[in-house]
C-alpha cells in the first residue's frame, strides 16, 4: 500500500495519502490545508481518490475538506458524532489564529466495524472517542498500521480539554480499542511522528499499565 504523509497547515497535521498500487484507487485522511501539496503528492502517485475521511472534526484536520473535495470529486466521511464540529471549524480556527473553512457535510457516516475499500486494500474504521466525541481510527491488517488521529501520539495522547473530550474516555478507547492490535502495528497518529502499539503500550506515559 502506498503511504504519503504530508504535515500540512500551522499545526503540522499529519494528513495521509493512501493508495493500491494495483488499482490506483486511494484514500485521504484528514486534509487539514495546504490541499495544493495534498494534491500534488496524489498526481504524483497516480491516484484517484475515492474518499476522504476525517479520523475526527476538529478545524485543523478538516480546513481544507471544501477545496479538496472540489478538486476530487471524493465522497466525504466523518463519524456523526463529530459532524456538528465542520460548520464551527472557521470560528475555531479564528480562535487560534488560524484561517480555515467551514467543510461540507459528509456524504455518509463512519461507523465502527465499518470497511472502507480502495482497489484491493481496505480500512477498518475504529471507533477511538475521547479526544472528541466522534474519534475513529483506521486500521488497516494486511499492512499492519493504523491511523490513530487526535487519539495516540508518539509518547503522548490527545488532549481532552476541548468541547466533548473525557480523559476517562480516551484511556478506555486507547486502552480497549488499540493496545489490543497486534504490537508490531505501525502507529500514524494526526501529529508528529509514528511509532508502534509495543512501544507505546510498555512506554507511554500519559496510559496507565494495567
Amino acid at each position: 500500500m502506498i503511504i504519503e504523509t504530508v504535515p500540512v497547515g500551522p499545526l503540522q497535521v499529519n494528513c495521509y495519502i493512501l493508495g493500491c498500487e494495483e488499482s490506483g484507487e486511494g484514500v485521504v485522511l484528514d486534509a487539514g490545508g495546504s490541499v495544493d501539496r495534498i494534491l500534488g503528492k496524489v498526481k504524483a502517485n497516480g491516484l484517484q481518490v475515492r474518499y476522504l475521511l476525517s479520523t475526527h472534526g476538529h478545524f485543523d484536520h478538516v480546513g481544507g475538506n471544501r477545496a479538496f473535495l472540489e478538486a476530487t470529486g471524493a465522497r466525504y466521511l466523518i463519524h456523526e458524532k463529530d459532524a456538528f464540529l465542520l460548520s464551527m471549524a472557521s470560528a475555531s480556527g479564528r480562535s487560534f489564529g488560524v484561517e480555515v473553512e467551514n467543510s461540507p457535510e459528509p456524504d455518509e457516516f463512519l461507523t465502527d466495524g465499518m470497511t472502507i475499500e480502495f482497489g484491493k486494500q481496505q480500512l477498518q474504521v475504529i471507533f477511538t472517542p475521547g479526544h472528541s466525541p466522534g474519534g475513529c481510527s483506521l486500521y488497516c491488517t494486511s499492512e499492519g498500521v493504523v491511523f490513530t488521529g487526535d487519539t495516540l501520539f508518539n509518547g503522548s495522547v490527545g488532549r481532552t480539554d476541548l468541547p466533548g473530550g473525557s480523559m476517562e474516555i480516551l484511556i478506555r478507547s486507547i486502552k480497549q480499542r488499540l493496545f489490543i492490535l497486534p504490537e508490531t502495528t505501525r502507529v500514524y497518529p494526526g501529529h508528529g511522528p509514528s511509532t508502534t502499539i509495543a512501544i507505546e503500550r510498555i512506554s507511554n506515559p500519559y496510559v496507565p499499565k494495567g
